[in-house]
């Protein structure tokens, strides 16, 4: 059995960024077994006895990962992934001796990410653990560098325009509205998004700033293509072909 001095040296070797995991079982036997098993693999461990001590440590810390025993004298583990969803999207893992469809419908319908039968190989919690953290981990951010839009190419960190390759002279303010519209390529743009530092919100000079930016980009200003108005709102870069 692991005991506190030993738990505490093996989460001391972990690097601060290892993902937090919060085991909640009211055995202390498998409470120790878990905790030395995923600490020898990597992973950052507190353990709670019961529903409140597992309240107790939410309440202080941020979990990665939550391991939830449903079968728990008191509050059982349903009640409280229940609770935990009503504020949480923090993924949530259910351990249970009960092996039931019910039980594994209910669990799931709670909001539970996945749910284990007792008894069980720890390898197999290793990959279900796994496979949790990397199905919630957050996508990357995809950085737009070059939005293009029929013969045109806009490179926004640069601020230059291209028509089949050949460069299209910008103004300051024109290079600036592109940018603006450039990083949101489809969405809607509100006007005081594209006014001038200094400018009032309600200036028409965006009006003015846009349809010369128009006339060096459309075929036909008066009917945009790729920069439209929305009625009310501001206007948008369709990236079209």
């Amino acid at each position: 059995m692991l005991n506190a001095t030993a738990e505490a040296t093996g989460r001391a070797m972990l690097a601060d960024d290892a993902v937090h995991l919060l085991i909640v079982d009211d055995d202390r036997r498998i409470r120790d077994l878990l905790s030395r098993f995923l600490t020898e693999h990597g992973y950052r461990v507190t353990t709670a006895e019961s529903a409140a001590d597992a309240r107790a440590r939410l309440g202080g810390l941020t979990f990665d990962l939550l391991i939830l025993d449903v079968m728990m004298p008191g509050e059982n583990g349903f009640e409280l992934a229940r609770a935990v969803r009503v504020d949480s999207g923090v993924p949530i893992l259910m351990l249970t001796a009960r092996s039931d469809a019910e039980d594994r419908i209910q669990g799931l319908e709670i909001g539970a990410d996945d749910y284990l039968a007792k008894p069980f190989e720890p390898r197999e919690l290793l990959l279900r653990i796994g496979n949790i953290i990397k199905r919630s981990a957050a996508p990357p951010t995809q950085v737009i560098e070059v939005v293009r839009f029929g013969p045109f190419a806009f490179h926004l960190e640069r601020g230059e325009l291209t028509r089949d390759g050949e460069p299209v002279r910008l103004t300051d303010r024109e290079r600036d509205m592109l940018r603006v519209l450039g990083e949101r390529p489809g969405d809607t743009v509100p006007r005081q998004a594209l006014v001038a530092p200094g400018a009032a919100a309600g200036d028409r000079a965006v009006d003015v700033q846009v349809n010369r930016l128009r006339r060096k980009i459309e075929k036909d200003p008066a009917n945009p293509n790729y920069v439209q108005t929305v009625r009310g709102v501001g206007y948008r870069l369709v990236v079209a072909p």
